[in-house]
């Protein structure tokens, strides 16, 4: 009965991972990027339409030198004015970003301040919503497109002419790029990869990008909205309390009365700049918020864990042990749970190198993207266990009610 058991779960990881190769959306093929600006749709002469980006900070003195700069010094031909929301920063945040905007006399950059978020919204949502709302009061007319980014991201000096060329050509109401995170140390090499390989696993981005999908995303770090569709989705307002605030406006706005049209890409020149140089400091970033993905159900989290296990951790253990029984004279059964937990091995490594390439990383990690999925196992246990503790929504030192 044992060994039937193990045959019937290894089979079972097996047809889950030909299900996710095959039928899942192309997630793992890694291929959504937007065109190269000189095959970029739009013609040079056009009207640009005017552009707000919004950059919400708290404390964050230490990225806007490496960040800042790069929205100040965009090439786009059109109008941009960009808009740094200090969120009650303790470490001199608008001092840095008013020296770095003397040096960037051609770029219009206003600071606004704010005390924190209201009751029932999320800190950066309400970050957000506060620039929106200044951008709307200080210009003469309304911009058409407005490019929430976070103040860790850089971004190259085409940027923004790339994304909007992107989305006037196709009519988008959001284009939103998942910026390229640091894999300069041994943890952010092992951890960061994988992080963005179930992102796309999760949300697969081919299946974002079509309109009769349902499936909806977004990446935070960069998203250009359509200011009209915004408005007419509600705004931020219908998103106040998200703590995963770029899903949910992906989502409100692809919804929109059956009418939106979204995109979500990879990019390799859209890069955040922040470091993770400890293994702890991944750990926290994703414990943050792992639990609220799974709307703070334990059964959910159970269903998770469970998954996970079935899916990365089936294929090695079961697979070797049972390799090591069948060569022993098993038998054919041991030999047959032992070919199906090593293919389904086989395939889940398959899956993952072409976001190892993305990020110029070696084949040879592809095999052990089970140990790393155990681990992200630990870190969603460790965010619900924060949670039901009272410590789950702390962020920069500010704790944010669930």
């Amino acid at each position: 009965m044992t060994a039937l058991v193990f045959a019937g779960v290894a089979l079972l990881s097996l047809a889950i991972w030909l299900y996710l190769l095959l039928a899942h959306g192309r997630y793992w093929l890694a291929d959504q990027y937007l065109p190269a600006r000189a095959n970029a749709l739009g013609a040079q002469d056009r009207a640009w339409p005017d552009v707000v980006a919004i950059v919400p900070a708290r404390d964050e003195a230490d990225m806007l030198p490496l960040t800042l700069p790069t929205l100040l010094g965009q090439d786009y031909p059109g109008k941009l004015t960009v808009v740094l929301v200090d969120d009650a920063s303790s470490d001199g945040t608008s001092e840095v970003a008013e020296k770095l905007s003397a040096a960037h006399p051609g770029r219009a950059l206003h600071i606004v301040h704010s005390g924190g978020p209201p009751p029932g919204w999320a800190g950066k949502v309400a970050a957000m919503r506060r620039g929106f709302e200044a951008s709307e009061a200080s210009a003469p007319s309304a911009p058409q497109y407005v490019l929430f980014t976070d103040a860790d991201i850089a971004h190259p000096a085409d940027g923004v002419w790339r994304l909007v060329a992107f989305g006037e050509a196709r009519e988008l109401d959001l284009v939103s790029l998942m910026a390229r995170l640091r894999t300069e140390t041994a943890a952010e090499r092992a951890i960061v990869p994988a992080f963005v390989y179930s992102f796309a696993q999760l949300y697969p981005f081919a299946r974002v990008n079509r309109p009769n999908s349902r499936t909806a995303a977004a990446a935070g770090g960069c998203m250009l909205v359509r200011r009209n569709a915004l408005i007419q989705a509600g705004g931020l307002e219908q998103i106040a309390g998200a703590r995963i605030d770029d899903v949910a406006l992906g989502t409100l706005l692809k919804r929109r009365g059956g009418r939106g049209r979204t995109w979500l890409g990879l990019t390799a020149d859209v890069h955040s700049v922040r470091p993770y140089p400890r293994f702890s400091d991944l750990w926290d970033m994703i414990a943050r918020s792992a639990y609220t993905q799974l709307r703070y159900s334990p059964y959910l989290l159970a269903g998770t864990l469970l998954g996970l296990l079935i899916m990365y951790a089936v294929p090695p253990v079961v697979g070797l042990a049972f390799l090591g029984i069948a060569l022993a004279g098993g038998g054919t059964p041991a030999a047959v749970t032992a070919g199906a937990a090593l293919a389904a091995w086989a395939l889940l490594s398959l899956s993952y190198l072409p976001t190892l390439r993305l990020y110029r990383l070696r084949g040879w990690r592809a095999p052990l993207l089970p140990a790393v999925m155990m681990l992200y196992g630990a870190m969603t246990f460790d965010s619900a266990r924060r949670y039901h503790r009272g410590s789950g929504g702390r962020w920069k030192g500010r704790v944010e009610e669930s």
